[in-house]
């Protein structure tokens, strides 16, 4: 630092731009980036200079702009929080350069002059969703050199729901590596029981149907360390300051890869649908009958909801995220879950006991949230369960 950039700058006085690039990249077990620390101790010393640091939000460069002489003269730009009409400008101009290019190499096809057309753009910039490293695996993907780049592209195309096929070809080593990285970050010892509880948190967060901060994950799953689980996977999910904000995820891509067994074979990150479906299920249930009452929110008698001087406020104040979740949401979970399954017994009865005690006061809370056409559709989806177990019963 002295030598390639404080003494030369201080000699010329020259106004400079210094860039850095990919930051996470560097193999630093250090608390924070070795780089933006030494950086620290000489910013103020180098005169005229500017820099401009790019990187995924790892633990150790989120600490590094934190330090005391870096944070007053930071402004940090989150990708994620451009205007998604510029990002996909960038994202569709990649595409037609990228593959416009790759027309012109392969001599050996004759892929036409509207190669590709403007709706496969577009379906390719929907896909992308924003996210850039999407757009590059797809190039590469269709750039194969022992495929014709039509059936490469049409792959694609054709499974508008699906990132198999870009997964394999790049994005799930990217994600294998974030997370090994976040696994070697948060545990000193390869412990099974840790594991377990890494997945029971993110499995969460990819599962749920509607998104929860980490304060209503916390109630939810009755786990105190959320932030600290999700702490080194701030490049794959958009974790808020805020604890009461929702936990969001960047690109489908990343729920696709944990979830399938063929794309993500190390067992320590691998999501089973149906394992984490039926954990938030329980959770659900547990939360219900632990919190549910009656009069939960301490109305006054026979007041009727128009009458409730500002209700969100009163929901909030009561009911909270959690628990409204868990009473709009558990049989959605309910039917994510074989009626043949190892559990059901454990499921039956679980459900058993929060009808014989909670029934009413559920349906009280789901006409507090405004919502009791999710207690209608809850009440047909459990009977269609139950009718599921009772056949497989009955051979």
């Amino acid at each position: 630092m002295e030598r390639l950039i404080v003494g030369p700058l201080k000699a010329v006085h020259i106004p400079t731009l210094i860039i850095i690039d990919a930051l996470d990249e560097c193999k630093d077990d250090e608390p924070a980036s070795a780089i933006l620390s030494v950086l620290s101790c000489y910013v103020d010393g180098i005169p005229n200079a500017k820099f401009f640091i790019t990187g995924r939000p790892e633990p150790q460069i989120r600490s590094g702009f934190r330090l005391p002489p870096l944070l007053p003269i930071t402004e940090v730009i989150k990708l994620h929080e451009i205007k998604p009409e510029v990002v996909n400008s960038d994202i569709r101009l990649f595409f037609q350069t990228g593959l416009a290019a790759l027309a012109k190499m392969r001599s050996d096809c004759d892929l036409g002059g509207d190669w590709p057309s403007s709706s496969d753009i577009g379906i390719l910039c929907q896909k992308a969703a924003g996210f850039f490293i999407y757009a590059s695996t797809v190039i590469k993907f269709v750039a194969s050199k022992n495929h014709r780049p039509t059936k490469q592209l049409n792959k694609i195309i054709s499974l508008p729901q699906s990132t198999s096929h870009e997964g394999r070809s790049g994005i799930d080593l990217l994600y294998t590596q974030v997370l090994e990285q976040a696994v070697k970050s948060m545990y000193t010892t390869d412990d099974e029981e840790l594991h377990s509880s890494f997945r029971t948190v993110v499995g969460a967060v990819l599962l749920v149907f509607n998104p929860l901060s980490v304060k209503a994950f916390s109630d939810l799953l009755k786990v105190s360390d959320i932030s600290t689980t999700l702490r080194s996977l701030h490049s794959l999910l958009l974790v808020p300051t805020s604890n009461m904000a929702p936990i969001r995820i960047f690109h489908k891509s990343f729920p696709d890869f944990l979830t399938d067994p063929e794309r993500c074979t190390d067992h320590r990150f691998f999501i089973d649908p149906l394992v984490h479906h039926r954990e938030i299920l329980l959770s659900c249930l547990a939360l219900m009958n632990e919190h549910l009452e009656k009069n939960i929110c301490k109305l006054d008698d026979y007041i009727s909801l128009s009458e409730v001087e500002d209700l969100p406020a009163c929901r909030t104040a009561y009911i909270g995220a959690a628990l409204g979740y868990a009473c709009c949401f558990w049989t959605n979970h309910l039917m994510k879950i074989p009626a043949n399954g190892p559990d059901t017994e454990e499921v039956q009865k679980a459900i058993s006991r929060f009808f014989e005690k909670h029934l009413l006061f559920w349906i009280e809370v789901l006409s507090l949230m405004e919502n009791l056409d999710a207690g209608v559709h809850a009440l047909d989806d459990i009977q269609q369960w139950y009718v599921l177990v009772s056949c497989i019963d009955h051979g």
